[in-house]
């Protein structure tokens, strides 16, 4: 039997590290076995181009240039992760995927979210998650927790507009794709999160 991808989603500060680990201890005690990853990255040549994009030596980066790298790590992730875990039968359980790209590189940056279709189609093909889980906030509380983590990144550094487009583009998407998307409120305390996140899977794998 053909392994779930999963997918978790949600702007700068959304605390999507912390329930993913949650996450996957859930699953697994229900009896998957989880692969834990994230993009961009989850390959060595994936965290390179995660560097990449990241970093402060490539400011002002082509919003093209960012979405093809984007693709380039994920086509590579595809290739040696994920595919190989779901024949396998195992669970994938991924800190974003081709949503975020949508989110912000097309909500953020302005690319055509059809370019953005003409990439995923390619790189691929009918695969598509399970069920994502988009961990919602205001900006403004985002932004002040992602300030607390250090130094910020090349898109922590971006203007508060930016992050407004992002946080749409995802509640778009969301609404759109209500048999996929689960929308949790991150800005409530970590306990109750996790305890909607732990209602929302429990619900879920009733169904699968």
């Amino acid at each position: 039997m053909a392994g779930k991808l999963i997918t978790v989603e949600g702007g700068e500060g959304a605390g999507k590290t912390t329930q993913l680990a949650f996450m996957r201890d859930y699953l697994e005690r229900a009896g998957h076995r989880v692969v834990l990853t994230r993009e961009p990255g989850g390959t060595a040549l994936g965290e390179e181009i995660r560097a990449l994009l990241l970093g402060h030596r490539h400011d002002g980066m082509a919003p093209a240039t960012e979405t093809l790298l984007i693709f380039a790590a994920r086509a590579e992730h595809l290739e040696r992760i994920i595919r190989p875990a779901l024949a396998a039968g195992h669970w994938v359980l991924c800190d974003r995927f081709t949503d975020a790209t949508y989110a912000y590189q097309g909500g953020g940056r302005g690319l055509p979210p059809e370019r953005i279709a003409v990439l995923e189609n390619w790189v691929q093909s009918d695969l598509r998650p399970d069920l994502t889980l988009l961990f919602d906030l205001p900006v403004a509380v985002g932004l002040a927790r992602a300030g607390r983590r250090g130094a910020a990144d090349r898109f922590e550094r971006e203007e508060w507009a930016f992050f407004e487009r992002v946080r749409a583009a995802y509640r778009e998407r969301a609404g759109r794709n209500p048999d996929r998307y689960r929308i949790v409120a991150a800005d409530r305390p970590v306990a109750a999160v996790r305890a909607e996140v732990e209602t929302l899977l429990a619900a879920w794998l009733e169904r699968v």
